[in-house]
């Protein structure tokens, strides 16, 4: 996130948010996530069977993820991955990074990021690429668990080496889109996110989360093409 875009976030922001703010947001949140479930419907559908055809297990995959004040739901996503694999890697790097450590051997541009996933499915590649294997979680926002614009959730054991500053991320519903995703979303390292999070939840307000709905598309096109 440029400096441009953290002092245009500053200027949006309402402190308190005004009384009625959760309110509107829900009822936005809502409205939202009907209207693309209902428009994307058949697509949503073709997603799901192309998965289905292309690798075996189920097309949804649901994981414990780390809510508001700390509860934990069952995030929705299209299946990107290889049915039952091990997520130790990613875990080890994701440690690693929150304990400052040093890049290991199999990262690229400088990041805790794996050059070749060999977990991720081709479908799962391309999936990934436009962010469509999020979109089962307008199912979640439906259920209220998460929100359209707000922090990612977190899974627990990353919560477990959180700062309790950084802690701080939970105190709102967690989102599909936020301020991390609208950046250069590939370039940024877990703190770094996480310090956007934390510059979210101290700037609540609907203009922002309309601001940051109206450069989601944007930074999704542009970050398909890194």
């Amino acid at each position: 996130m440029t400096a441009r875009d953290t002092r245009v976030a500053e200027t949006l922001r309402l402190s308190p948010a005004f009384p009625r703010y959760e309110t509107v947001k829900r009822i936005l949140d809502v409205m939202i996530a009907v209207s693309a479930l209902v428009t994307l419907s058949l697509f949503l559908l073709g997603i799901a069977l192309l998965i289905r055809l292309t690798s075996p297990g189920p097309s949804l995959y649901r994981q414990t993820r780390v809510g508001r004040n700390g509860r934990e739901f069952q995030i929705l996503k299209f299946r990107s991955m290889h049915n039952n694999v091990d997520d130790r890697v990613h875990r080890q790097m994701n440690i690693r990074e929150l304990q400052g450590d040093r890049l290991p051997p199999g990262t690229k541009d400088g990041l805790f990021k794996l050059e070749d996933d060999p977990r991720v499915t081709k479908v799962g590649r391309w999936l990934r690429r436009y962010g469509l294997d999020e979109l089962p979680q307008l199912i979640n926002v439906l259920l209220g668990e998460m929100s359209i614009v707000g922090p990612r959730p977190s899974l627990p054991w990353e919560v477990e080496l959180y700062t309790p500053e950084q802690r701080r991320r939970h105190d709102c519903q967690p989102g599909i889109t936020g301020l991390w995703q609208i950046s250069d979303r590939y370039y940024l390292s877990m703190p770094e996110m996480l310090e956007l999070d934390l510059q979210y939840v101290r700037s609540m307000s609907l203009k922002l989360d309309l601001w940051i709905l109206l450069r989601t598309p944007r930074a999704v096109l542009r970050s398909s093409k890194q």
